[in-house]
């Protein structure tokens, strides 16, 4: 087997991986082109192309990736194809866009005990989970910090 192919094999395991951790099927796959491609950008014909499937396919899942922040669009003089990259910075940025989730849920966990009397065992339940999310938030911005500095003492 040849390097290239071992090398799509491996990015096809990871977005199996990745679907079987949540991500939709053509987000992961294009994340795993992004992630094992040799090339400076990708256009979404790139990705299509390197995927076997349509171009349409892609779209939605580059915009899913967009949206996260794991990808930018990078302007392409002369080129008509809008180009695209990972992000340095992906996986912090990543982690930071899931403060809107963990605010959501904790949001959603207050409000379930506000429907419940103190006696009731859903009200613990909700409360644990609130408790949760609230120590997610208060750490998240510490955890972040020193990721960041673990880069710049590696540079």
């Amino acid at each position: 087997m040849g390097e290239q192919q071992e090398r799509w094999q491996a990015a096809e395991r990871l977005a199996l991986a990745l679907t079987e951790g949540g991500l939709q099927r053509m987000s992961a796959r294009a994340l795993a082109v992004f992630l094992f491609t040799d090339a400076e950008t990708v256009t979404m014909g790139d990705i299509a192309d390197r995927l076997g499937v349509s171009a349409g396919s892609v779209s939605g899942a580059v915009k899913a990736l967009l949206s996260v922040g794991l990808i930018e669009r990078l302007p392409a003089p002369g080129s008509r194809r809008e180009h695209y990259r990972l992000r340095d910075d992906a996986w912090p940025t990543l982690f930071s866009t899931q403060n809107t989730v963990v605010h959501i849920m904790l949001q959603a966990a207050d409000a379930g005990i506000a429907t419940t009397a103190a006696d009731d065992p859903a009200r613990e339940r909700l409360a644990r989970m609130r408790d949760f999310y609230d120590f997610l938030l208060r750490e998240l911005p510490g955890l972040l910090r020193r990721w960041e500095q673990e880069q710049a003492s590696r540079r």
